[in-house]
């Protein structure tokens, strides 16, 4: 089968690969979507290695049609339509014990230890199905939008650290999927207004398509002005970090009340370490939280948040390509000129 094969940093060919066959306890999917995620492109640029093994093919986020089952599933048949948490939970670990599987000491993730679905086909693995990380999708609810479960569930997870509640003003530094996805799940938190800020013009256009209430352009705008402007001088009640551009984290510090909530949701290459303003976290009581990875039951929410249409997946989606044209998808990702870029079967 044809495949896009990571060899090294920077070092991105497509190539044929083996078919993969279901053995027992396995299954095999055909893809029929798969987005890319901002983590593949660091990766590509050697920015993020943990997991990362050259040979391998990348890809987390996907869905597509079982096509072969191994001895011992009984879950699953050919034909049906699935989506897959890509990470793996131990269940057995400190973490997994009180409920944070998301930081799993001994997690697994496909697109990591296990190929992943810049391909024609993948295999899920038999400790992914026995773990519960496989999804029917709905008949109702396209591939296209079906791959987009696995971002949406990392925010979703991210999300409730951020602490959105009713009536919230909510600042978004950033307005790629990941910063839409956040302020629609601000909207239907209840949010009495969200400011998306963001220099690109078509990104600032797409929010005000998605129904976000105000945007900025960080270059030409005194951010922190016009949040003040909305809320009466104070500052929203919660600030997300969208981007992974380390000098904004403490910038987003600085756009939270009092007793406000920042969370840096996005990720950043190891060794960054921005400057913060430690007193204004000390003396604001600013309460500052991460995000990492999803859970299987963040996973099954952001699944039924996109069948039941409470959030759009597919205008997230601006460019597709095939397996064949995986570079010039990633060139296209990193253009800026695209939201979520998509890589189909032919």
């Amino acid at each position: 089968m044809k495949a896009a094969i990571l060899h090294g940093p920077n070092d991105f060919r497509v190539g044929t690969v083996e078919t993969p066959k279901a053995g027992p306890g396995e299954i095999v999917i055909k893809v029929k979507a798969a987005t890319i995620c901002g983590t593949d492109i660091r990766i590509l640029r050697g920015k993020k290695t943990k997991g990362v093994r050259f040979p391998s093919v990348l890809g987390h986020e996907f869905a597509g049609e079982v096509v072969d089952v191994g001895q011992g599933v009984t879950r699953f048949k050919c034909t049906d339509r699935v989506s897959v948490d890509p990470v793996v939970p131990c269940r057995a670990c400190a973490y997994c014990r009180i409920g944070m599987e998301n930081v799993c000491l001994n997690r697994q993730a496909i697109g990591y230890e296990f190929d992943g679905a810049f391909a024609e086909y993948l295999k899920v693995p038999a400790v992914a199905i026995e773990a519960g990380n496989v999804f029917p999708v709905p008949a109702s609810l396209d591939y296209r939008a079906a791959a987009l479960a696995e971002p949406l569930a990392c925010c979703v997870n991210g999300f409730r650290n951020a602490g959105v509640k009713l009536g919230d003003a909510v600042v978004i530094l950033g307005a790629g999927p990941i910063g839409l996805m956040h302020a629609e799940l601000a909207r239907l938190a209840g949010a009495r207004f969200v400011l998306i800020s963001d220099p690109n013009g078509m990104r600032r256009d797409a929010a005000l398509a998605r129904g976000v209430t105000h945007v900025c352009d960080p270059e030409k705008e005194d951010l922190a002005a016009k949040l003040k402007g909305l809320t009466d001088g104070l500052g929203a009640d919660v600030a997300i970090l969208a981007i992974g551009v380390p000098s904004l984290a403490n910038d987003a510090l600085a756009l939270v009340r009092k007793g406000g909530n920042v969370n840096l949701f996005a990720g950043f290459s190891t060794g960054d370490m921005p400057p913060m303003d430690v007193n204004l976290i000390h003396y604001n009581e600013i309460i500052v939280t991460g995000a990492s990875a999803l859970t299987r039951q963040g996973y099954e929410t952001a699944l039924n948040l996109l069948a039941s249409g409470q959030i759009n997946g597919d205008t997230l989606i601006t460019h597709e390509f095939t397996v064949d044209e995986a570079p010039a998808a990633f060139a296209e990702a990193e253009s800026g000129r695209a939201l979520k870029v998509l890589i189909r079967d032919a």
